[in-house]
C-alpha cells in the first residue's frame, strides 16, 4: 500500500525550502509508493487542516525559487494563537495527522521547529525532520541549507559598502543576522576582508575595537568596515545578562510566581535596551576615533532570493535522502549532513543545543591570523 506522506515548512522562510520541497516530493513520487500532501503555513497549517496537493506540475521550476511555496509560519503547536489567546492545540494537530491518513510528517525548520517536532513525535507521530536556518546554527549537522545564501547576500553587501567608506573615510558599522551565533557575521566578514567582527561568542570592548581603528588610521588607512552580529555583547551587556539569566533560572525552579514574572520582565527589558545597540556603537566608535561613522542593517535582504548552487545542492540531497528514511521506517530523527555523509540523528539528541562557533574554530584563527579585530 502506498505511504502517505505530509510536508510543512516552519519558523523563518530561508534560501532552498524549495528546492527542499522538490527534492521530497519527486524523490517520493518517483518510488511509486508514497503520496504527498503539503500543509500551509507551517503548524497553524496543519491545525487548521488547510493542505496543498503536491503534483508534479506543482514542483516544477521551484527549484530556484526563494522563500516557501508552502508558506511559513512561527506559531508552535502547544502555544498557538487562537481567537487572541494561546492554546494548546497538539491534540487537534495529531487528530489531523491521523484525519490525513499520514505515514510520516516532515517538518522542516530551524532550532524552534525541531523542538516542537519532537513534542509531536513524543505523542506517537512519525516524525522527519529537515534543517534549515540562514544561522547555522542547528545542532547536529555541519551545515544547514539558506546559511550559503544568507553569507553570500552579506558578504556582496560588505562589499559594496567598502567603496563608500574609503571614498568618505568612514567606519561603515554593518550589522547582519544572529541572535544567538555568530556563524553568519564570522563568514561574510572573513569573506569580505573586514577589519571588525562582532560575534555572540566572543564578548567585546568598544575601546579594544577603536583602538584597533585607530591604528589603521595611523598607519595611513582613514576607513573602517565593522561586521556586528545582531547577538553580539559587549563585555559589561554579556556580565549583566548571564546575571538576569541566573535569577531567571532561579526563580523558575524555586520562585514564586511574582519572582518569576519579575525575572521575565528584567529579560525582556534587557532585550528591549538592545534594540539599538548598534548604533550605539556606531556612536561610540565616532566619538572615539574621530572618524564619521555609519549604520547599514541588513535585516531581511539576508533571507531572500535565489538560493545559491551549495544551499540548493545541501537541500537536494537532505530531501530526497529523508524520503529514503521513511522507506527504511525511520522516525523521530533529523536528517543531517556530518563529514559529507547524510544521517538520521535523533531529535532527542539536539533539542534545546544550538551550535555556537567554536573559540577555537579555524574561521576565528583565519581572521585573527590576517589582522582583524575581534573585539577582545
Amino acid at each position: 500500500m502506498n505511504k502517505h506522506v505530509g510536508i510543512l515548512t516552519a519558523g523563518g522562510d530561508s534560501p532552498g525550502l524549495n528546492a527542499a520541497i522538490r527534492a521530497i516530493g519527486k524523490s517520493a513520487m518517483d518510488t511509486g509508493r508514497m503520496e504527498i500532501v503539503g500543509f500551509r503555513d507551517g503548524f497553524r497549517g496543519l491545525m487548521e487542516n488547510r493542505v496543498m496537493r503536491l503534483d508534479r506540475s506543482m514542483l516544477s521550476s521551484i527549484m530556484t525559487l526563494g522563500g516557501t511555496i508552502l508558506g511559513t509560519s512561527r506559531d508552535k503547536p502547544h502555544k498557538m494563537p487562537v481567537g487572541g489567546e494561546l492554546m494548546d492545540m497538539t491534540e487537534v494537530i495529531c487528530d489531523n495527522y491521523y484525519r490525513h491518513n499520514l505515514d510520516a510528517l516532515i517538518c522542516i525548520g530551524g532550532g524552534g521547529t525541531q523542538k516542537n517536532a519532537y513534542r509531536l513525535a513524543q505523542k506517537g507521530l512519525n516524525i522527519l525532520t529537515l534543517p534549515k536556518t540562514i544561522d547555522n546554527d542547528v545542532a547536529g549537522t555541519d551545515m544547514t541549507f539558506g546559511f550559503d545564501t544568507a553569507m553570500e547576500i552579506a558578504t556582496e553587501a560588505i562589499d559594496r559598502l567598502h567603496s563608500t567608506a574609503h571614498s568618505h573615510h568612514r567606519i561603515i558599522v554593518v550589522e547582519v543576522m544572529g541572535h544567538n551565533a555568530g556563524w553568519l557575521a564570522l563568514g561574510a566578514g572573513v569573506a569580505s576582508g573586514s577589519d571588525v567582527i562582532l560575534i555572540p561568542e566572543i564578548p567585546y570592548e568598544a575601546k579594544k575595537v577603536a583602538k584597533a581603528i585607530r591604528t589603521r588610521k595611523q598607519r595611513g588607512t582613514n576607513f573602517s568596515i565593522v561586521v556586528v552580529a545582531e547577538g553580539a555583547l559587549s563585555v559589561d551587556e554579556k556580565k549583566k545578562l548571564d546575571k538576569i539569566r541566573k535569577e531567571k533560572l532561579k526563580a523558575k525552579e524555586k520562585g514564586s510566581s511574582k519572582d518569576r514574572k519579575k525575572s521575565q520582565d528584567a529579560y525582556q527589558k534587557f532585550n528591549r535596551s538592545r534594540s539599538t545597540h548598534t548604533l550605539k556603537l556606531a556612536e561610540q566608535l565616532e566619538e572615539m576615533t574621530g572618524l564619521e561613522a555609519r549604520l547599514t542593517i541588513l535585516g531581511h535582504l539576508q533571507r531572500g532570493g535565489t538560493p545559491s548552487a551549495t544551499d540548493r545542492v545541501l537541500a537536494t540531497q537532505l530531501g530526497s535522502a529523508c524520503v529514503d528514511f521513511i522507506e527504511q521506517g525511520v522516525s523521530g530523527a533529523m536528517v543531517a549532513m556530518r563529514e559529507d555523509n547524510i544521517v538520521a540523528v535523533p531529535l532527542e539528541e539536539i533539542v534545546g543545543q544550538r551550535k555556537m562557533v567554536p573559540l577555537d574554530h579555524s574561521w576565528i584563527a583565519s581572521a585573527r591570523s590576517v589582522g582583524t579585530c575581534l573585539g577582545d
